[in-house]
């Protein structure tokens, strides 16, 4: 682990241009020991062995052929706090029931009553930014930050509905838990230290409780309103979908109270980062080429004109832009890795792995594999997706920055609804550039993320 932590440092520390081929830095220890042992190698984590697997055969057992000998491992205790003991932890039966309750709010055609919501909450967003333009009609602007505050609105509309305002406080609540988790998490590790009764701990630990206070209460004034439900109150947010099933199986609930501020913490989480990542990266891939960012300029306003919102009708139509924001999946996705455990003795291709055996997936690496994206996969070039994810790359589980199997991410559809009409709605109004103070310093924070933030800088057209 000493080792791990030193290759680390030393890829983070070193600058980095402006280049996509940022497997050497985001991942060190596996490029490093790739180039000594070969693309499967073990590392040990304390008494845990870890088997770093790439062949993408033997991601396809591991996640589809053979999915029930394998778990997802426990998040740090740390890193659970934050993102809730919701479908991002759960494991077996419990996982499955609530897998089911939650995944008709992410269904497509649900998703598409939303647009209203979601264009009304980019409107304002994009008038704002318009306003801040000076006489020379541009404005510099640092899009991590800006895109989380309009990701935030629209996953607290998908989560809470009617309940937006009360449910955006306890967000904002869970966003300061969350910078001082992240403060945490690059500072040298001393166990048992989020025991300790220091300032910022205590900080934390009345964060949580005000969170799951106000969930509570929330949950409890949205159940006395039960009554008031009719069946074809569209669309159904998680909140109302989740308190149903609640409320339908009294004696045997499959899913409770506190479940329920778990799941709605674990939404947070994940839809909030990975959204408004793949926001950033797509905002910064297209300032950098700005014939890819024409191409997509054109097909919207063909598609949409200049004046009208893209409607429900218009998003499948944006085929280009589909290739961008899977292209920019490629080269950055948000989770850089993913791990799995062995539930018990297995066999995987011609290996024998032991009950407990922990299997990393290094999925930017995978990524970035000429093996498997040919000679040029350290570049920026969406046409490769002209055809769909099948003819891109020669073996389909080598595309999964949504992961794959039973436990994809539940929210792709909404991160992808949401990336079209935010960079369509942008591509109407702006063009845009790198600011001069741009660094290009890919680095895992949690999610793939850039380390001095994206300035960039707006422009009316």
């Amino acid at each position: 682990m000493k080792e791990l932590a030193s290759l680390n440092s030393i890829a983070s520390s070193q600058s980095t241009p402006f280049s996509h081929n940022i497997v050497p830095r985001v991942l060190s220890f596996y490029h490093h020991w790739k180039k000594i042992y070969g693309s499967m190698f073990v590392v040990w984590f304390g008494a845990t062995p870890r088997l770093t697997v790439s062949d993408p055969a033997l991601i396809r057992e591991i996640f589809v052929l053979k999915s029930e000998f394998f778990e997802k491992n426990e998040s740090p205790p740390l890193l659970r706090k934050i993102e809730g003991d919701g479908l991002l932890s759960l494991k077996g039966e419990k996982w499955a029931h609530h897998r089911k309750i939650i995944q008709p709010t992410f269904h497509t055609e649900n998703l598409k009553l939303m647009i209203p919501m979601m264009v009304k909450s980019m409107e304002e967003a994009l008038r704002e930014l318009s306003d801040k333009m000076s006489d020379l009609g541009k404005f510099e602007i640092d899009v991590p930050n800006w895109f989380r505050n309009i990701v935030e609105d629209v996953i607290a509309n998908v989560t809470f509905g009617s309940s937006f305002e009360d449910g955006r406080a306890i967000f904002e609540l869970q966003a300061q838990q969350l910078c001082h988790a992240n403060e945490a998490y690059h500072k040298f590790f001393v166990p048992g230290y989020r025991f300790l009764p220091t300032e910022k701990n205590k900080k934390c630990w009345e964060l949580e409780k005000e969170i799951r206070r106000s969930l509570l209460k929330l949950i409890d004034g949205r159940r006395s309103t039960t009554t008031q439900w009719t069946r074809d109150s569209c669309p159904n947010d998680l909140l109302e979908v989740m308190i149903k099933a609640c409320v339908k199986g009294r004696s045997h609930p499959m899913i409770t109270p506190n479940d329920i501020v778990e799941e709605c913490k674990t939404i947070f989480f994940a839809g909030l980062h990975t959204t408004s990542n793949l926001l950033t990266w797509t905002t910064v891939l297209l300032a950098m080429y700005p014939q890819w960012q024409e191409q997509a300029r054109e097909e919207v306003l063909r598609v949409c004109s200049s004046r009208d919102t893209p409607s429900k009708h218009d998003i499948p139509k944006l085929k280009t832009m589909g290739m961008i924001l899977n292209e920019s999946l490629r080269l950055y996705p948000p989770a850089v890795a993913t791990i799995r455990r062995a539930k018990v003795d297995t066999q995987l291709g011609n290996l024998q792995i032991p009950l407990g055996t922990e299997l990393l997936i290094p999925i930017l690496a995978i990524h970035h594999d000429s093996t498997l994206w040919c000679h040029d996969m350290h570049e920026f070039n969406p046409a490769r997706f002209a055809k769909g994810v099948a003819h891109a790359v020669k073996h389909p589980m080598a595309f999964m920055p949504f992961g794959f199997g039973a436990r994809r991410c539940i929210g792709q559809n909404l991160a992808l609804l949401q990336a079209k009409l935010a960079v369509a709605m942008i591509l109407q109004r702006f063009t845009f550039e790198l600011a001069p103070s741009y660094q290009h310093s890919p680095s895992v924070q949690m999610l793939l993320h850039p380390r001095h933030g994206a300035p960039i800088v707006f422009r009316k057209l």
